[in-house]
């Protein structure tokens, strides 16, 4: 049962004990499957295909016929699902999208940026206990926007060596490039190292298990990577007049995902805190991953009961959850009091499952309360920015002695020498 605590006294709530993301054993695996993918590239990601996903695969990459079978399979009421969640996605991040800009308000000077997408992403999609064919459409259709060429896709196959036709489907609507058959640690070295088959690339997104974190953080330098994702997180925040059977949904919502998923509830009743507790033991027992959610509630939820709407916030912005439901009758009176949060539900009838589908923000966010100091996956995740400088003589003449003065009180005088020699004589 989810246990409920008073919140005298923030610093003694039991919610800042975060679980690592790689513990020393899984990191060190990792870093052996990182190294033998590198040195033997196909042939090992053969053997790791054979071990962790039963697949006995000769071809890694996925056919036009697959993709062709696999949207047939597909019904076409969840392939107009797909492209509507698409449209609302790419309309949403068109208005990330940067220009170049130039600045000339200044005599013999022009400055300006010049914005770059990056040439090759790799884009990590789970297997495993469900397909997630919403990751493809979050993942690639940014990319998309900023102008990335080449998005190589991975995903762990079936023992029949098969992908799910879900996934490859929501592939072919966001406009993938390529999709490779592998998945956990051996396909982020893969992606970061090249093989004979895969293309190394420049930046690797996605969500995935503890490995493909770990995996992810140890490539990072060699290629970029979006961020370290954990275990799923869901805060909803309620007033005293909330629905207590919502409330309840919206938190099992997340704690379905994982036994390391962690659901909280702030609110401002002890009888609704009550109420959302009974619920929850009358909805675990009849979802399918009952297990899941069990274990997640019973070691990792909490209902939290605050004097008030303003103190739930602070709470709210010390947690800094992935998601943010604000379910009171005037969300929008609190909105700027919110600092910390990937993704903000306004409203009672703005469930999470929402923004995970459909609504058109991206559901890759910030997790283990780096809402303070990061952002939902956007546009600016796949492009570079570069500045750019014109000088006249002159414009450069006007301001040399500043510059000269400038370096040499860093001591460093080959920096003032590179601007004097131009104004010396006979130069």
């Amino acid at each position: 049962m989810i246990p409920i605590y008073e919140a005298d006294r923030l610093e003694d709530l039991p919610l800042f004990d975060r679980p690592p993301q790689a513990e020393e054993d899984v990191d060190a695996a990792v870093a052996a499957i990182l190294a033998d993918v590198r040195t033997r590239g196909d042939e090992a990601l053969r053997e790791y295909t054979r071990r962790f996903d039963g697949a006995d695969l000769e071809r890694f990459e996925v056919t036009a016929e697959e993709l062709r079978a696999a949207w047939d399979r597909v019904d076409g009421n969840f392939r107009e699902t797909l492209r509507q969640a698409a449209d609302n996605i790419r309309h949403f991040h068109e208005a990330q999208v940067h220009r170049d800009f130039c600045l000339t308000d200044r005599p013999g000077v022009v400055l300006g940026q010049k914005v770059t997408p990056i040439e090759r992403v790799g884009l990590y999609v789970p297997g495993g206990t469900a397909s997630y064919p919403s990751s493809v459409l979050m993942n690639a259709i940014p990319a998309r926007l900023a102008g990335v060429s080449e998005i190589i896709m991975v995903t762990p196959p079936a023992k029949d060596g098969s992908v799910a036709p879900a996934i490859l489907t929501a592939a072919r609507v966001a406009g993938v490039t390529a999709i490779y058959k592998m998945g956990g640690a051996q396909a982020v070295a893969a992606l970061a190292y090249g093989t004979e088959s895969v293309p190394k690339v420049d930046k690797i997104v996605g969500p995935g298990n503890i490995f493909v974190a770990a995996a992810k953080r140890r490539v990072y330098g060699i290629v970029d990577i979006d961020m370290i994702a954990g275990p799923s997180e869901i805060l909803v925040l309620a007033d005293a007049a909330a629905n207590p059977a919502y409330v309840a949904a919206d938190l099992l919502s997340q704690a379905e995902h994982d036994r390391l998923a962690t659901a909280v509830l702030v609110c401002d009743s002890e009888a609704l805190a009550g109420a959302v507790s009974a619920e929850l033991e009358r909805q675990i027992p009849l979802l399918p991953r009952a297990d899941i959610a069990r274990a997640s509630i019973d070691n990792n939820g909490k209902i939290i009961i605050a004097r008030d709407m303003a103190e739930g916030v602070d709470i709210a912005n010390e947690i800094a959850p992935e998601h943010l439901e604000v379910c009171v009758d005037d969300p929008f009176s609190l909105l700027n009091s919110i600092r910390n949060a990937g993704s903000i539900f306004l409203g009672k009838n703005v469930p999470e499952a929402l923004g995970d589908y459909f609504a058109g923000p991206n559901h890759t966010l910030p997790t283990l309360g780096t809402a303070r100091f990061s952002s939902p996956l956007s546009v600016d995740d796949f492009v570079k920015k570069s500045s750019f400088i014109y000088y006249t003589k002159e414009a450069l003449g006007a301001v040399q002695e500043r510059i000269v003065d400038f370096a040499e009180r860093e001591g460093l005088s080959a920096h003032a020498r590179s601007v004097s020699i131009r104004f010396e004589d006979g130069q």
